[in-house]
Order: C-alpha cells, then sequence, then structure tokens
C-alpha cells in the first residue's frame, strides 16, 4: 500500500507514443552526429581517436620511446574514457596505424595491422604501437591550458574537448562516418599542399577558392592512383559536395611475345583481393576478353597486379573494359560534414581554414598566456632570490636565529619584504646557488625570462603577431613532415588545361622602364659578329627605354620583384607573344600592381626547399630566403624584402647554399663571397650588408660563380670577361676589388657569368638588339678597360644584356 504522501508527490504526465519517440530519437540521433560519428571541424577527431590519441600521449607512449602493447592501451583507453567495448577501441587504434587508410599516419604498429587485401589485424595482445611524431604534434602544448577540459563518464578524470591540433588534421586525413540522417566523406589532402593555402588564407582570408586551388589542386590520397578531372573537386571545395572519379595506374607493355597490363597502384578504400577476384570472375564470365592469366605479384614494395594477354588482344580495350566494369576506376562522393560549435555543418574549402584557423588562433592566445603567466611567476621567484643573496649574511642569520622554518619564513616575509612564495624559495635554497657563478645563472635566467615576457606580451597585444605565429609553426610542420604528392591530377574528357596545350619551349622576354613586357621566340634573332650593329628588337614610345632581357620557358612561373620589395607571381605563357619590334603590353595589365614598379624578374620551374632566392639591393644590402616561401602566389602579391628608406631591389639570384656570390657596382668594383656567409632569413627580412661602396656609387649586378667567367658590360658597349679568380681575397662586408675602369661619363650596367659555349642579346635604351657569342669577347684582367662590344649611336646606352646557354637554344 502507498500513504497519502506518497500519492501527493507523484504525478502523470500523459504524453503519447508518437511525441515520445520523436524527442528519444533525436536524442539518440544527436548522440551518435556529436559523440560518434562526426569529426570536429577544428582537431578533426571523433571522440574515439580523439581519446586514443590522448591516452597514448598520457601513458607516455611516444616515437622515442618502445612500443607498447595494444592491449594496455586500449584497456587505458577503456577504463578512462571510452566505455564501449575493446573492439570498438582496437579497430580504431589499427586503422591509424594502416598506410592505405591515412595519409599521414598518427600511430605506428608494429606487427599484423592488417593488409590492403581486407586481412585483419593480429589480436591486440600480439601487436604493438606507438604514436608518430605527427601525432605528438596534434598533442603540442595540452598541458598549457589551450583547450578545455570535460569529466569522463565516471568523473574520476578529465579529458580534452578537442585536441591543440598543430596540423591541420581534417584536410590532411580526411574523415568518414555515418550517422542519423547525414553522414560525411572527406578525402585525405596532401600535407605540404594543406600546409601553403593555409598560409595563403592567413595572408589572404578572402582568397578565392580558384587561388587556393593553385596551392591545393585536389585530394591526395594515400594509395595513390589519378583523379580524372577538376571539375567536382572544384564543386566540393566551392560548396562542401561534390565527387571525383579516381583511376587505378595501369601501364601497358609490349616488350615480350605477348602484351600484358601492370596496375601499380589502385583506388582509395579499394580491397586489392576483391578487384583481382572481380577480373577473375569477369574473365570467367567471358565478360571481358582477350585475357590469358592473372596474377597478384604484390609484395612488401608495393602492388603489382600482372593481366597477361593474347596475342591477337588490343591491350586499350581489356584496360578500358577493366576500368568500366571493376573498381580500379572508382568514384569518391565528398561531403564535407563537420561539428561546428556542436552542430553538424557542409563546408566549403575556406571554411575548413578559416574554422580551423579560429582554433589556432585561440590555442596560441591561451599558450601564450599560459606561458607569461609561468614566466611572471619565476620572474618573480627571481627576484625574491637575488634579493636574498644581495643580504644573504642578513637572511642566514635571520633563518639560523628562528626556532622553526614557519617562524623563519614569517622572519623573511616580514624584515625583507618579501612574499610567502618567495620566502619558501630562499628556504628551499641550496648552498651551491651561493656560488658566484650560480648567482651569474640567475641574474642570466632572469634577462633571458623578460626577453620572454616582452616576446609574449607582443604577441598577445596584437591579432597580427598571432596570426605570423601560427605561419612560422605551419611552415615548420611543412618542412618537417611534408612528403611529395601520391595522387596525379589528369584532366578528364572535355576538361582543357591551358598550361597542357601551350608548348613548353624557351623564349626571350624584355621589359622597359615603364614596365611594358614582352615575350618573343628566339628565332627571332639571327647571330652577328662581336661589333656589330644590331638589329630592331622593340618599338619602345618616346619617353621608354628597355631595362631587362631574359630567357625563360614558357612552363616557367615569373617572379616578378618591385623596387618596394614585393614579389608578384605569373606564368610566362601568360605574357602575349610578340613581334620583334612589338612594343609589348604593360605589366600592370597582368599583375596586381600597386604604386610600384617591377625591376627585377628571375624565372623559376618548381619552389625547391632546398634551394634560396639571393636578394641584392642598390644600397648593397644582400638577403638569403627559402626558395618555398615564396610557393604560394596571391594576386596582390607578398612582401619579399623589407627595404630601407630610398633603397631599391637590384636583382635576385637562385642558390643552393654551396655557391659563391659577385656583387658589382657602377663604378667598376666588385667583391665576391661566399653564399654561406649570408645566414637564411624569413621573407620580409631587411639582410645583412653585401658590400660597402664609396659615395656616388651603388650596387648593379648580382651574379652567381657558376660558370667560366664573368662578363661586364659598360653604357657605352664597352665589355669583358674576365677570370672568377680575379676575385679573390676579400670577404662580405668589405669594399671587393676593381673590376673594370669604365670611362669617364660611362658606368658597369650589368656583369653576368658565363662560358664560351654562350651567346648574350645586348639591348640599347632606343629598342636596338644584338646578339653575339661571347667567345667574341677579350678575356682581360680585371682593372681593365675591355673591348668594344656594341657599337651605340650618339645618346644611345646599353640598358641590360640577357645570356643565352646552348641548351635554351639549337639555332
Amino acid at each position: 500500500m502507498t500513504s497519502e504522501g506518497d500519492e501527493a508527490h507523484r504525478s502523470v504526465i500523459p504524453v503519447t507514443v508518437e511525441t515520445e519517440m520523436k524527442a528519444s530519437y533525436i536524442d539518440y540521433a544527436m548522440s551518435v552526429i556529436i559523440g560518434r560519428a562526426i569529426p570536429d571541424v577544428r582537431d578533426g577527431l571523433k571522440p574515439v581517436h580523439r581519446r586514443i590519441l590522448y591516452g597514448m600521449g598520457e601513458m607516455g607512449n611516444t616515437h622515442d620511446k618502445p612500443t607498447k602493447k595494444s592491449a594496455s592501451i586500449v584497456g587505458h583507453v577503456m577504463g578512462k574514457y571510452h566505455p564501449h567495448g575493446d573492439s570498438a577501441i582496437y579497430d580504431t587504434l589499427v586503422k591509424m596505424a594502416q598506410p592505405f587508410s591515412y595519409r599521414c599516419m598518427p600511430v605506428e604498429g608494429q606487427g599484423n595491422f592488417g593488409s590492403i587485401d581486407g586481412d585483419s589485424a593480429a589480436a591486440m595482445r600480439y601487436t604493438e604501437a606507438r604514436l608518430t611524431p605527427l601525432a605528438e604534434a596534434m598533442l603540442e602544448d595540452i598541458e598549457k591550458e589551450t583547450v578545455d577540459f570535460t569529466p569522463n563518464f565516471d568523473e574520476s578524470t578529465k579529458e580534452p574537448t578537442v585536441l591543440p591540433a598543430k596540423m591541420p588534421n581534417l584536410l590532411v586525413n580526411g574523415s568518414s562516418g555515418i550517422a542519423v540522417g547525414m553522414a560525411t566523406n572527406m578525402p585525405p589532402h596532401n600535407l605540404g599542399e594543406v600546409c601553403d593555402a593555409l598560409c595563403a588564407y592567413i595572408d589572404d582570408p578572402d582568397i578565392p577558392v580558384d587561388d587556393l586551388m593553385k596551392l591545393l589542386p585536389g585530394p591526395d590520397f594515400p594509395t595513390g592512383g589519378v583523379i580524372m578531372g577538376r571539375a567536382g573537386i572544384r564543386e566540393a571545395y566551392l560548396t562542401g559536395r561534390g565527387k571525383c572519379v579516381i583511376r587505378g595506374v595501369a601501364e601497358i607493355e609490349e616488350e615480350g611475345r605477348t602484351p600484358r597490363i601492370i596496375i601499380s597502384e589502385i583506388p582509395f578504400q579499394v580491397n586489392k583481393a576483391n578487384l583481382v577476384e572481380q577480373i577473375a570472375d569477369l574473365v570467367r564470365d567471358k565478360r571481358i576478353e582477350g585475357i590469358s592469366d592473372l596474377r597478384d605479384e604484390s609484395d612488401k614494395d608495393g602492388i603489382r597486379v600482372v593481366i597477361d594477354l593474347k596475342r591477337d588482344a588490343m591491350p586499350q580495350v581489356v584496360l578500358n573494359q577493366i576500368y568500366k566494369h571493376t573498381p580500379l576506376e572508382n568514384t569518391f562522393g565528398i561531403i564535407n560534414l563537420a561539428i561546428v560549435g556542436g552542430r553538424p555543418m557542409v563546408l566549403s574549402l575556406p571554411a575548413l581554414l578559416g574554422y580551423y584557423l579560429d582554433h589556432r588562433i585561440e590555442v596560441v592566445r591561451r599558450r601564450s598566456e599560459f606561458d607569461l603567466r609561468k614566466a611572471n611567476e619565476r620572474v618573480h621567484i627571481l627576484n625574491g632570490l637575488i634579493l636574498a643573496l644581495s643580504s644573504i649574511d642578513d637572511v642566514v642569520a635571520a633563518i639560523r636565529a628562528s626556532p622553526s622554518a614557519d617562524e623563519a619564513r614569517g622572519t623573511l616575509i616580514s624584515r625583507f619584504g618579501l612574499d610567502e612564495a618567495q620566502a619558501n624559495a630562499i628556504l628551499q635554497m641550496q648552498l651551491r646557488r651561493l656560488a658566484a657563478l650560480e648567482q651569474q645563472k640567475i641574474q642570466e635566467e632572469r634577462g633571458g625570462l623578460q626577453k620572454e615576457i616582452a616576446r609574449l606580451q607582443d604577441i598577445l597585444q596584437d591579432r597580427t603577431h598571432i596570426l605570423a605565429e601560427i605561419e612560422k609553426e605551419v611552415v615548420a610542420i611543412r618542412e618537417q613532415f611534408a612528403d611529395p604528392r601520391r595522387t596525379e591530377i589528369a584532366a578528364a574528357a572535355g576538361e582543357i588545361n591551358k598550361e597542357d596545350l601551350i608548348e613548353d619551349r624557351p623564349a626571350l622576354v624584355s621589359l622597359t622602364a615603364t614596365n611594358y613586357i614582352k615575350r618573343m621566340p628566339l628565332d627571332a634573332y639571327r647571330m652577328q659578329r662581336r661589333g656589330g650593329k644590331g638589329v630592331i628588337g622593340m618599338a619602345t614610345k618616346e619617353d621608354d627605354v628597355v631595362t631587362d632581357v631574359f630567357v625563360a620557358s614558357t612552363h616557367d612561373y615569373l617572379l616578378c620583384f618591385t623596387n618596394l620589395g614585393r614579389i608578384y607571381w605569373m606564368k610566362v605563357y601568360d605574357i602575349p607573344e610578340s613581334t620583334r619590334t612589338g612594343k609589348g603590353k604593360a605589366i600592370v595589365n597582368l599583375l596586381d600592381l600597386k604604386d610600384e614598379r617591377v625591376n627585377a624578374v628571375i624565372p623559376v620551374r618548381e619552389f625547391d626547399p632546398e634551394h634560396f632566392l639571393f636578394f641584392a639591393t642598390k644600397g648593397g644590402m644582400v638577403l638569403k630566403v627559402p626558395l618555398n616561401e615564396f610557393s604560394r602566389p596571391r594576386p596582390s602579391g607578398i612582401l619579399a624584402i623589407k627595404l630601407k628608406e630610398g633603397d631599391e631591389l637590384v636583382d635576385v639570384k637562385v642558390t643552393d647554399t654551396v655557391q659563391e656570390v659577385l656583387l658589382t657596382t657602377l663604378k667598376g668594383q666588385s667583391l665576391r663571397f661566399a653564399e654561406d656567409a649570408v645566414r637564411p632569413l624569413h621573407r620580409n627580412s631587411q639582410g645583412v650588408i653585401g658590400i660597402r661602396m664609396r659615395e656616388g656609387d651603388h650596387l648593379v649586378a648580382l651574379s652567381l660563380v657558376s660558370r667560366d667567367h664573368l662578363l661586364t658590360v659598360t653604357g657605352r658597349g664597352m665589355g669583358k670577361r674576365t677570370e672568377f679568380d680575379e676575385f679573390r681575397g676579400h670577404g662580405r662586408g668589405t669594399m671587393g676589388v676593381r673590376n673594370i675602369q669604365p670611362p669617364y661619363g660611362d658606368g658597369v650596367v650589368s656583369a653576368k657569368a658565363v662560358s664560351d659555349g654562350d651567346e648574350i642579346i645586348l639591348m640599347s635604351a632606343s629598342g636596338i638588339v644584338m646578339r653575339t657569342s661571347v667567345s667574341g669577347i677579350s678575356i682581360q684582367k680585371r682593372g681593365t678597360r675591355g673591348v668594344r662590344v656594341m657599337k651605340m649611336d650618339e645618346g644611345d646606352t646599353v640598358v641590360g644584356f640577357a645570356v643565352i646557354r646552348p641548351e635554351d637554344d639549337d639555332i
């Protein structure tokens, strides 16, 4: 029986079955969406992945320590963070250690972790694992209160709601999952390309998707393959949804008695054993004819499926049938669905980059606040120690006179004006700290901390400084972990790739003082002997003069440097081809120039991080920057070098750290020194002094000691070749030695490294062009006046020359 009091407190709320099922189903759906199937946009992880990585980090299971049994990892994670059964945790751990499942594996496995044929991993008691360095970067700074923590399932401890994620993991490794009423299927990408795109987004948050695709052209699957077409990728980057067709890589060999097809790469998430079985079934059912034998010769070095064909078979027809009827050609449906602020959202590429950047801004801000607080606390303690050491006799006497530690602490606080933390530090101080050297170390530690405090305060006071810190970390991640792209992107049927339609051939590019640029074929000029008059090479405006000429391939990038130290990008083929006498096109119509002019242009084919750009300015300053820091083109350009007031950029060269450079001035001074005398700096740096010059002199040329001679040409057409050995004996920052003795009123216009087999094309201010062989110009000692290289009309001057190597031209 129940009492009347129980009846009074009991109430019955009538609820229809429909309403209760709807509410319960929504709760269940959100639980699956948020807590199981969809990744967080910030770190790209689902809860089970995050708990495994955090648990392994908590166990000290890092890459520099021995692997641990998978069973112990699973037990730790299941007991503290993920009470959903060991099989779910172990299956996730196994997948994170499979090189064919993850583009950048977060876990390094030891033992049998399955295969691309669908073989299962060994039991967890037989396998071992540990974190990779890249996964440790995901956890870096988590101990510095950079992310929020929440109670675990039994509130016995806490777990992070998100990882600091120094790497943009969601784009790099992708994700897939089926929730309730929605699904995500995000492809992996190349780490280096993602970092480049992120840096470009940091520089310009409004950067268009088409510009981002120049840096991040598409997915990069761990199993390689070929993506057919870019339209689906672009649609996915714009809207968050799209699809791309992936083909395996297959080659036709016809060297033996019978042709055969060799499959070396298969599409992402395709089971190789099932693929081979499907091909065999198609042959057995006679849906594909012409195959005589099929065998899998794959090993630890890679995939190799050999398909022997009959003598009368047409290999390309057979291969097309395999593409049509098997997963060797597969469609990957892209759905960029992720959790943003507790809600599932379909995201474009700029949105994915933006949300990740917002997360890193918060992490860096919280990390800087933590470091600043700890640094201030340490400086406070050091101030107490320094105060105690300055009156050490009185401090020791006070402590010895105290009957207990508590009273000694109180005496220190009241007598010397210390607080409790400082007093405790003094009481715990070891006797060895009384040594003079130890006291100096305390002073040095305080000085270093004060500099660090100033740096951290600077970061926290300006968002641009936080962004610069993030960009520096992204570049470091790229340099440490990036690897070459594995998946090729090919044009689909009907898709026209502009670059593929343009012949890759050398061309002569010229630039005028008023920034008119044009591209001309090299065969527009016939060779002449030294001293010839040349031919008309450019019809300039009356007040315009040609200032630069050089040879480049049509597929090269042109790095265009302005007088303000900014850099702009374009392809050589983007410059309209002109006739020999054509005026060209204003470069302002090709580049988004501000109030500036282009005065240095160099061609580059690839942005190799092992190479550098070496800058030289009119005032004699030099700067060396890694080439890959300029691999992220922006329509609005970026700042390449910080110039002093009144200084200008003269020239830029591509170097490889082992070369020597030679600087030449207007009045004929030259200085040679080793490139490694200039340490690499980041772009937008000022650099160091390269050459010192007398009043009225300035730098006109930067050359690399990479050929046989230095060819120096003056404005009045005089020139000579000089052995590079003539310029030894002086280091960076000196005045160098006399190279050429130009006549009164004349001056050096340029100096370049040449060899006997080279040719040069000279241009005058009035547009006269002359092509001649280098071997016809005398080799003379330094300090001489040279010989007549080009006859000049009254009032005309040479403004520059280009060197043509034998490999540039076959005419």
